[in-house]
């Protein structure tokens, strides 16, 4: 991908994509959010999916330090990660040494930016792992991003929306937008949000 030809005067505002496992990545869950957004000419940016079982892999340990964990858990979880970075010291290396692109993050790394914000024994759901995406999102240069959650869910409702304030606190500039998702949810009330997220972003 280095090698390929850019358009410099080309220029489309990135927007990341977290929320809820489910209505994140499937695209009947969250009306075609990423088609919808790439539609309008922004450039979308969703986490591996590899990394939400990395985060349940290190709440074993979290488990252990903070809660009733046991030390056999922690074990497990710690040789889950080792395995997993085992398989993905290639591609981690090959997208360091890349022009365009970056490495995955280490969980290790996402954890201690949640708990910059939030106390990592906030498992329930997402937990801590959506805050700390949204951080790292955010340092990334992705500054505007829409979090999805099915209607009436309380965990995202804590870790996602309930951490929108103290995001915007500590990053001024960042645009982040809820987005509710159930069996009712408009499709043009949807593409309405997202138009006005992205009229936000053109302001700047």
């Amino acid at each position: 991908f280095d090698t390929l030809t850019l358009y410099e005067d080309l220029v489309k505002p990135r927007v990341g994509v977290v929320g809820e496992i489910l209505v994140k990545y499937h695209p009947s869950a969250n009306n075609h959010i990423v088609e919808l957004l790439e539609s309008e000419g922004a450039e979308v940016v969703i986490p591996d999916l590899t990394d939400f079982f990395l985060y349940c892999a290190y709440d074993r340990r979290v488990c252990y330090e903070l809660l009733s964990g046991d030390w056999s858990g922690m074990l497990r979880g710690n040789l889950f990660i080792g395995f997993i970075e085992l398989y993905r010291r290639g591609i981690r290396k090959a997208l360091a040494a890349s022009k365009r692109f970056g490495p995955p993050a280490v969980i290790r790394e996402t954890a201690r930016l949640a708990a910059k914000h939030l106390s990592l024994a906030n498992q329930c759901g997402e937990g801590w792992f959506l805050t700390g995406k949204m951080v790292e999102m955010i340092l990334r240069g992705v500054t505007n991003i829409c979090c999805l959650q099915p209607f009436g869910c309380l965990p995202n409702q804590l870790s996602g929306k309930g951490m929108f304030r103290e995001l915007r606190r500590c990053y001024p500039g960042v645009n982040i937008m809820p987005l509710d998702f159930d069996p009712g949810s408009s499709e043009v009330n949807i593409l309405n949000r997202l138009k006005l997220l992205l009229a936000a972003v053109n302001e700047k």
